[in-house]
């Protein structure tokens, strides 16, 4: 039912707005609102009859709203009744007052129409939630939100047209409040708000969120400035470096990880390996001299150097081959990390900055636009966010990064349950693979490392961190619950693509 997700179109998140953009190219293109319509409400009666029971017993309730998502609710319900279920519909404003094609789609319901009734939503088999969907531009409250209250409350099983009503699309949060549905249909193209949370949760989970085809052609994305993606395969794996059989070493790249002093050294030691686990040919750590000798023991594949200042440092990025930096996993908070940096951006190189490179830089943000035009990736969680963008609102987060992508000319990693990467360009990926026991200490600095890894090989900058976050996430499934993060390193071998 859903989109193959082997098509290349199929990590395509479509905003309320380009979907209406969407819409209205197939109707000047040939294809009526009364078509699309007819077909989305058929889709979605056909998906209501897989979770009903068996036997066909139950009543369903269609909740009805006043635009297009309740024309889809009245022909979802038309089907139903022709197909022999026990359906009524549930307007909840005056049938009269529809508009347009769903108001012409609404004149063939002869079956039974009902007042609102909150007892009988909260005791039906399955309601059918047609209020709103993505069109929804305000808080829900008083006798909509009793409504929702009702249905959340119920025994019913609940499948949403679209959107779970009193979910922003756009972003995924709730509008004052929302469906809590089990199963969503929603029209030629996930939106941002299935795949951000807690919208993904409220909409049924990944799995339960069907896209159907009703007749609108991909050739109307040519003529939509689509910048907004699921993080899945079909994103990146055009752009995944896959070494031949004379492939060198440094063909795959040299990635170079600062680490620090106690008690963090574990960090560093992190970052490095699994820059070496997601495909990079070389890995040094450069340490203090007082750390030198505990992380030149503890590890075997990583080449270990000493450096205690800039000049130091300056002297092992002599060698042009390392191509790629990691600053921040155990490296200390203070001015002398804050000149570490940049002096470590001033060589020009991929750099990813997380951890305690975030936290020393957080009110110093400005001069990275210094170095406009370079690749640096930030790795902010929310906290870390906040003091690097305290003028940056994290309602919405995914503008929330898109902004502090421009405001930097860096590559934002927004952490999270739906981690975000933006770039200054705009676009946008969102991924959704990351399960809830990756949120373990140390986790943060094998992301970074990840990402330095898969830059390191010279892919294109917003694909390559788009990749590192969904392999990242991936290795936390294969690792399993109750992982660590060291659990993490073998498992990115096991994660490839």
């Amino acid at each position: 039912m859903g989109l193959d997700p082997r098509l290349p179109e199929s990590h395509i998140l479509l905003s309320p707005h380009q979907m209406y953009a969407a819409d209205t190219w197939a109707m000047q293109n040939g294809t009526s609102g009364i078509t699309l319509m007819e077909r989305a409400g058929k889709s979605v009666a056909e998906v209501a009859t897989e979770m009903m029971p068996h036997n066909g017993d139950g009543t369903i309730i269609v909740l009805c709203g006043p635009g297009n998502n309740g024309g889809d609710g009245y022909v979802a319900a038309r089907y139903l009744a022709e197909w022999g279920y026990t359906v009524s519909v549930m307007p909840i404003s005056d049938i009269m007052a529809l508009k347009g094609d769903a108001a012409i789609m609404a004149r063939p319901w002869i079956g039974r129409t009902r007042p609102m009734d909150l007892n009988a939503l909260k005791s039906a088999d399955l309601v059918i939630d047609a209020m709103f969907g993505a069109g929804l531009d305000r808080d829900i409250e008083g006798d909509i939100a009793a409504v929702i209250e009702a249905v959340n409350e119920g025994s019913a099983v609940v499948l949403a047209v679209d959107l779970p009503s009193g979910l922003s699309g756009a972003t995924g949060q709730v509008q004052g409040t929302a469906i809590q549905a089990d199963t969503s249909v929603t029209f030629f193209s996930y939106k941002p708000g299935h795949i951000l949370t807690p919208g993904r949760y409220y909409s049924g989970g990944i799995d339960n969120i069907h896209v159907v085809d009703i007749g609108i052609s991909r050739d109307c994305l040519a003529d939509i400035q689509v910048n907004t993606y699921w993080n899945t395969a079909s994103l990146w794996q055009g752009a995944v470096f896959h070494p031949g059989p004379s492939s060198h070493k440094y063909d795959r790249g040299h990635v170079l990880v600062l680490g620090g002093r106690e008690p963090a050294l574990g960090a560093s030691r992190l970052a490095s390996l699994a820059a070496l686990r997601s495909g990079c040919g070389l890995s040094t750590l450069a340490c203090p001299s007082e750390s030198y000798s505990i992380q030149a023991t503890a590890l075997t594949d990583v080449m270990v150097r000493r450096y205690d200042s800039s000049f130091g440092l300056l002297s092992i990025m002599a060698d042009k081959r390392i191509n790629t930096i990691v600053a921040g996993p155990g490296l200390g908070v203070g001015e002398k990390t804050t000149e570490t940096i940049l002096a470590v951006l001033n060589e020009r190189r991929r750099t990813v900055l997380d951890a305690d490179a975030l936290t020393s830089l957080a009110r110093q943000m400005v001069q990275l636009s210094d170095y406009s035009g370079q690749d640096i990736v930030l790795t902010p969680h929310d906290g870390e966010f906040k003091k690097m963008f305290p003028d940056i609102s994290l309602d919405d987060r995914l503008s929330a990064a898109r902004q502090a992508a421009r405001q930097t000319d860096c590559v934002i990693v927004l952490k999270g349950v739906s981690t975000i990467v933006a770039a200054p360009d705009g676009r946008a990926s969102i991924a959704s693979n990351a399960p809830a026991w990756l949120s373990v200490a140390g986790a943060g600095d094998v992301l970074a490392g990840i990402i330095a890894g898969v830059l390191a090989q010279g892919l294109p900058l917003f694909e390559s961190v788009s990749y590192a976050v969904w392999l990242h996430g991936k290795s936390g499934e294969v690792a399993g619950r109750g992982l660590i993060a060291s659990d993490l390193l073998p498992a990115i071998a096991k994660s490839l693509p």
